[in-house]
C-alpha cells in the first residue's frame, strides 16, 4: 500500500494525466506510442530479472553507509542484500522503460547518479552495449555487489565511480565532453537534487535526456520536479508519476505533459 503522501499525489496525478488522444506534439506522441507504451519482451530482461530474484534471496548482510535523504544519512548499519535489492532497486516496469529510452536515443555517454545493486544501472547499460555508462555509488560495499552483478552479466562497459555524489560529479563531469544521457537517483533532497542537476546542465545539448526518478517521494522532491520543469533550459517535460523525462529540444514548443502510464 502507498503511503498517504503518495497515494493523494497519485491520485492528482490520474486526474492530470493524459492518454494518447491528448497528446499533440508528434515527438512526445511517437515516445509515448512506440517506447513509453511498448509492450513487447526483450532477452535482457529475462538476464536481469534472473539476477534481481536470486539478489532478493540473498541473506548475507553488508555494511551500508547512508548517503541519501532521510534522518539515518551518514550513518552505518548492516542491511541484507535481499532488503537492499528490495527498496533501493527500480520496479521491473520502470527499470524496462529506462532501457526502452536509451535503446531508442541510443546515447553514448550515461550517468546514472545512484548505482545501489546495479539492477538498474544493468538496464541503462544494456539498452546501448556501446555506450560508455558511468554509474556512481556512495557506498563501498555496495559499489563493490553491483561490481559483481556487472561481471556476472558481462558488461564491461560500466564504470564505477564510487564515493560521495558531491563530490565525485563535479570531478566525472570534467572527464566528459558532454552528457547524452542521466538518470538522477542519488539523492531525495530538494537542494542536492536541483544541484545535480545544474552540474550536468553544464554538459548537455539540445538531444539529450535527463530523467528524473521518485518525482512525489516527499515534499521536497515535489518542488524540486516543479523548479526543474520551469528551467529555462528545459523545453519539454514528461510526467509519468514515479519517474520525470526532461528534454531540452528547442526547434519544439515548450511543453509539459503529465502522461498515464
Amino acid at each position: 500500500m502507498l503511503p498517504f503522501h503518495l497515494a493523494a499525489n497519485y491520485l492528482l496525478y490520474r486526474l492530470r494525466a493524459f492518454k494518447l488522444h491528448g497528446v499533440h506534439s508528434p515527438f512526445v506522441f511517437d515516445l509515448y506510442q512506440n517506447v513509453i507504451l511498448h509492450e513487447g519482451d526483450y532477452y535482457s530482461y529475462a538476464l536481469i530479472e534472473e539476477l534481481r530474484g536470486a539478489l532478493l534471496l540473498e541473506e548475507r548482510a553488508i555494511p551500508v553507509t547512508d548517503f541519501g535523504a532521510g534522518p539515518k544519512a551518514g550513518l552505518k548499519k548492516n542491511r541484507r542484500i535481499s532488503y537492499i535489492a528490495r527498496t533501493s532497486a527500480k520496479p521491473a516496469k520502470y527499470a524496462q522503460l529506462l532501457f526502452r529510452l536509451v535503446a531508442h536515443f541510443q546515447p553514448t555517454t550515461i550517468f546514472d547518479l545512484g548505482t545501489s545493486l546495479g539492477i538498474t544501472t544493468s538496464y541503462l547499460a544494456m539498452g546501448n552495449k556501446e555506450a560508455n555508462v558511468y554509474t556512481f555509488e556512495g557506498c563501498p560495499s555496495i559499489a563493490a555487489e553491483a561490481r559483481a552483478n556487472f561481471e556476472k552479466l558481462g558488461m564491461q562497459h560500466v564504470q564505477q565511480v564510487v564515493g560521495n555524489l558531491d563530490d565525485t560529479l563535479p570531478q566525472q563531469l570534467q572527464q566528459v565532453k558532454r552528457l547524452d544521457f542521466v538518470f538522477f537517483d542519488g539523492n531525495h533532497r530538494y537542494e542536492p537534487t536541483l544541484r545535480y542537476f545544474e552540474a550536468c546542465l553544464s554538459k548537455h545539448h539540445e538531444h539529450s535526456v535527463f530523467v528524473v526518478d521518485d518525482l512525489y517521494w516527499s515534499a521536497e522532491m515535489k518542488r524540486a520536479w516543479q523548479e526543474i520543469k520551469q528551467h529555462p533550459q528545459v523545453c519539454q517535460t514528461v510526467d509519468l508519476f514515479y519517474v520525470g523525462l526532461v528534454f531540452f529540444r528547442k526547434t519544439q514548443p515548450k511543453e509539459h505533459f503529465t502522461l498515464l502510464y
